[in-house]
């Protein structure tokens, strides 16, 4: 079939989609009510169905005050029942596959269980949404003329007692339907590759000899990837080897550390940045303007939405409130329960509404101190774990630190940068460091994964602060009592830099 042929059929077949997608954007409360019932009448025979009586479960009310809100930790045990292969826990569906992702305070990986619906219903028809949304406000556009190249997969699956874990990407692409494979480079051969270095250059030998109208990946690892493509062609942007590249799909941190490095490399001013916001528990809101980097909160793929205004999350006041009665310009962390069969479960994000007609959203953060540029999610926990293992080991004692990232330069790696006001100083800082390098990977998958060989991320940099810095800081900015403290992690140099410069 003519390649005009293929790109008219598909973009006809997912301008289709827009209709439905119309109905939420008019009713989206009564999706998210009718939605929320349909799951709950799904499980109502799974053990979880019938420890909170779903059967008797019939508006959101009850819902909300007999199932209690959850976090990974309190799932963990039933997870691994139903990654030994048992049926029927919180899901009607036997769950086949687990997505691996970062680990928590008690674990160093976590393991998200992905049902059939929710690979169908909520994954890939995200995937499909995305191209329908892009299609719609770019109505010239030749995407399928080419192929898109997804960065994804970064482990080979594993299987154990019938199950199967890996990467999301991983599963996804081992999973994908035909249409999508069709469409796509590299092959899912060297997609799931899991030796990094050997399948980065697989990439790029095969990439560079096809058609590529768009990419899709998370920002720091396609930024790599992208680099090696321009050394090994000695071409200085990548329209002199893919000239009918048009739009970048992007996700998982955030680009704005990396927007001028792809202008760089991508200097096109028409050329287009989509933002997506999926996570291993589900695939929750779609860029669907060119023109804002807001998202669009996808309302009818199994995932049912409740929010904590976050000035209330952690209190006694906690309060937890359900899509119709979300205000613009206040942070929520967010609570789902989807179609995998997690039930009002804390995914650990929080976001702010710029509009509730329709509902579109900005990730703003976490609700714990983190740092992930990279996609190393590195939580407060680990660095806390990590620096009183070290400090045990080399009798050292700190009294305050803080960290940032060292964002990506050119072709120069990411790395963090710890600032550390020691009571009692280690006799060799280098020996700390390395000590604390090899904690922090003990402690968290993804972190372990950015350092692999210093692909991504390199050894962290340690400060010595002066004695009384951090003190000194707050005095400054009037911050000294109460509540006040520098943060331990950031995702930005706003305070790291200040430090710095105090610390001179």
């Amino acid at each position: 079939m003519p390649i005009p042929i293929v790109n008219s059929i598909a973009s006809w077949f997912l301008k289709k989609r827009f209709h439905q997608i119309e109905l939420f954007l008019k009713y989206p409360n009564e999706v998210q009510q009718e939605l929320l019932l349909q799951l709950i009448n799904k499980a109502k025979d799974t053990e979880i169905g019938k420890q909170y009586g779903f059967e008797s479960i019939t508006d959101y009310k009850t819902f909300a005050e007999r199932v209690p809100i959850s976090t990974y930790e309190e799932y963990q045990q039933n997870i691994e029942r139903s990654r030994l292969g048992e049926n029927n826990i919180f899901w009607p569906q036997p769950i086949k596959w687990f997505a691996k992702s970062s680990g928590t305070t008690n674990a160093k990986s976590k393991f998200i269980p992905v049902s059939e619906d929710s690979l169908e219903d909520c994954h890939y028809a995200a995937s499909k949404d995305l191209l329908c949304m892009y299609l719609n406000n770019n109505e010239n556009s030749q995407l399928f003329t080419g192929k898109s190249l997804r960065l994804g997969g970064s482990k080979e699956l594993y299987k154990e007692n019938g199950t199967t874990f890996g990467d999301l990407s991983a599963i996804l692409i081992d999973n994908m339907p035909f249409w999508a494979e069709f469409s796509s480079t590299p092959s899912n051969k060297v997609s799931l590759m899991s030796n990094w270095e050997e399948k980065m250059q697989a990439i790029v030998d095969e990439t560079i000899q096809e058609n590529v109208t768009s990419l899709a990946g998370v920002p720091s690892w396609m930024l790599v990837l992208l680099n090696n493509v321009l050394e090994t062609t000695g071409k200085n942007n990548l329209f002199d080897i893919w000239p009918n590249l048009e739009v970048y799909f992007h996700g998982g941190v955030s680009f704005l550390p990396y927007k001028e490095q792809y202008k760089n490399i991508l200097p096109k001013k028409d050329f287009r940045y989509y933002e997506i916001y999926n996570a291993s528990e589900g695939f929750f809101a779609i860029q669907d303007q060119n023109s804002s980097s807001e998202l669009l909160l996808m309302l009818d793929y199994g995932i049912f939405y409740e929010f904590i205004p976050m000035d209330t999350y952690g209190t006694t006041n906690e309060k937890i409130i359900p899509l119709s009665e979300v205000e613009t310009d206040k942070n929520y962390a967010v609570v789902i329960t989807t179609n995998a069969g997690l039930w009002r479960y804390k995914i650990g994000d929080t976001v702010r509404f710029t509009s509730t007609n329709p509902y579109r959203i900005k990730v703003s953060g976490r609700t714990k101190h983190h740092i992930n540029a990279f996609g190393e999610e590195l939580i407060i926990e680990n660095a806390e774990d990590a620096l009183k293992k070290v400090c045990k080991k080399t009798k050292a004692e700190i009294v305050d630190y803080t960290a940032a990232p060292i964002f990506m330069k050119g072709k120069e790696k990411g790395a963090h940068e710890w600032l550390i006001e020691f009571k009692k100083p280690p006799t060799d800082i280098n020996y700390f460091n390395e000590l604390f390098d090899n904690a922090l990977k003990a402690l968290n998958s993804d972190y372990e994964a950015k350092r692999y060989n210093n692909m991504t991320l390199n050894k962290p940099t340690i400060h010595i602060a002066r004695e009384q810095l951090f003190y000194d800081w707050l005095k400054q900015n009037n911050k000294l009592g109460g509540q006040h403290k520098v943060p331990r992690l950031s995702n930005n140099r706003d305070y790291m830099d200040a430090l710095l410069d105090l610390n001179k």
